[in-house]
């Protein structure tokens, strides 16, 4: 007989995920143990293997929503002028960075836990939400060679994804605010800005 799945399933499965990103960020995902995330979580180390069943599974879950919850932000951004649109994904990128400090981490430091498969499927994701900047950016930069959109495109993000190493206590009201800087700092250049 199949197992019912319990009425807080999704809950639980975002409590074990929380807890394991933060441990991972702090000792690696190669020296954080399942017994350290559960007890985190104040379940059972058994109750984790219910829901994963290994490190780089639950490595895996962490990354993949994570990525796909950046890519469901983007694809909300309203379509209107290209600078515009450009602007309000720079913004929503920032913001649903957001007390995400430990995810970015852990995407930097921990692919190799994973498996070919999950690397690639981590992989395919990122290149999604890249190809999406990336056509918004040719949208707004029109003579930029071909060539050298997707260097522009991760200088982007570059600019974007190291906010929280500097800016820990920043409110949303200063993440609003760096974003129009780092979006007039790339279509004006340090003159515009």
């Amino acid at each position: 007989m199949a197992r019912t799945i319990a009425k807080d399933h999704d809950e639980k499965r975002v409590a074990i995920r929380m807890a394991a990103a933060r441990i991972f960020a702090a000792q690696g995902v190669d020296r954080a143990s399942m017994s350290a995330i559960a007890k985190a979580c104040g379940i059972s180390k058994a109750l984790i293997y219910h829901y994963y069943a290994g490190k780089a599974e639950l490595l895996f879950d962490i990354l993949e929503c994570h990525l796909e919850g950046l890519n469901t932000v983007v694809d909300a951004v309203e379509p209107q002028a290209a600078e515009a649109y450009l602007r309000a994904v720079v913004l929503e990128i920032l913001l649903a960075y957001e007390g995400a400090d430990d995810l970015h981490r852990i995407l930097i430091n921990s692919r190799d836990v994973l498996t070919k498969e999950q690397q690639a499927g981590v992989n395919d994701i990122q290149r999604r939400l890249i190809k999406k900047v990336s056509d918004a950016i040719r949208e707004v930069a029109t003579g930029l060679p071909e060539a050298k959109l997707h260097g522009v495109t991760m200088s982007l993000f570059g600019m974007t994804n190291w906010y929280f190493m500097w800016n820990r206590s920043g409110s949303e009201g200063d993440r609003r605010e760096y974003a129009k800087m780092v979006a007039d700092l790339f279509l004006r250049g340090v003159n515009g800005v």
